[in-house]
C-alpha cells in the first residue's frame, strides 16, 4: 500500500512539473510571437509605465490619430507632465490637449482600476494598450476583468534589450519570464481565469507574427 502510495504521488508530481512546464513554454511562445497590429483604432490609449519605450509607442500612436485620448498610468507622483512631453520630445500642443497622467497606480492590479476610471469618464468602448510585450497577458487579464464591456486592443513593445526569442540561452531574459509567468498565473487563479489564450481573443486582437 505504501508502495502504492509512493508510486502515485511520484506520477502526481511528473504530471504537475510537466503541465507546468508546458504552460511556461506556451506562455514564452506568447510572449515571442505576439505582435503589435499595422493599422488599429480605438476610442482611447492607455500606456502602463515602465520603459520609455511603451510611452513612445503610445505617444506615436496619439500623434498619428489612432485614438482620440492617451493615458499614462502609473506616473510618478513627482513627474510633470512637462517632463513626460519634453522626454518624448512630443507635440506640446497634442499633449495638453489630448493626454491624461494617472498618479494613483504602484501595481498592474492599480493600473486596472485607474484605467477603468479614466474609461468610463471618457464614455470610451474601446481601447487600444500599450505595455512590454511580456506584461500583456497579465495586463489584459486584469483591464478585462475591471472593464469586461470594453474592447482590448493589445500593441505591445518589445524591449530591444530582452532576447524573447531565444530566451533559454539568455539568463536575464528568462528570469524575467519566469517571474513574469509566476506572477500571471497568480493572477490567473485570482481572476478565475481558466485558459492562457493568445492576447487576439474575442476582446482583443493582435497581428500574427510575420
Amino acid at each position: 500500500m505504501l508502495r502504492f502510495v509512493a508510486k502515485m504521488t511520484l506520477f502526481t508530481g511528473f504530471l504537475l512539473i510537466a503541465f507546468g512546464a508546458g504552460s511556461f513554454l506556451h506562455f514564452t511562445a506568447l510572449v515571442a510571437s505576439t505582435r503589435a497590429p499595422a493599422d488599429v483604432g480605438a476610442d482611447g490609449i492607455v500606456v502602463l509605465t515602465g520603459g520609455r519605450d511603451r510611452v513612445h509607442g503610445a505617444i506615436d500612436l496619439l500623434e498619428e490619430g489612432r485614438a482620440k485620448r492617451l493615458l499614462i498610468s502609473g506616473v510618478h507622483p513627482l513627474t510633470r507632465a512637462e517632463d513626460i512631453q519634453r522626454a518624448t520630445e512630443s507635440n506640446p500642443t497634442l499633449f495638453r490637449c489630448c493626454v491624461d497622467l494617472g498618479f494613483k497606480a504602484e501595481t498592474t492590479v492599480g493600473n486596472a482600476r485607474e484605467t477603468a476610471d479614466w474609461v468610463r469618464r471618457q464614455g470610451f468602448r474601446s481601447l487600444i494598450v500599450v505595455t512590454s510585450a511580456y506584461h500583456m497577458p497579465r495586463s489584459l487579464a486584469e483591464l478585462g476583468q475591471a472593464m469586461p464591456e470594453v474592447t482590448l486592443i493589445p500593441f505591445p513593445v518589445k524591449r530591444t534589450d530582452l532576447n524573447l526569442d531565444t530566451w533559454y540561452v539568455h539568463p536575464r531574459t528568462l528570469k524575467l519570464l519566469t517571474a513574469e509567468y509566476l506572477k500571471y498565473m497568480l493572477a490567473r487563479l485570482r481572476l478565475g481565469v481558466e485558459t492562457i489564450e493568445r492576447p487576439a481573443m474575442s476582446k482583443a486582437s493582435a497581428a500574427p507574427a510575420g
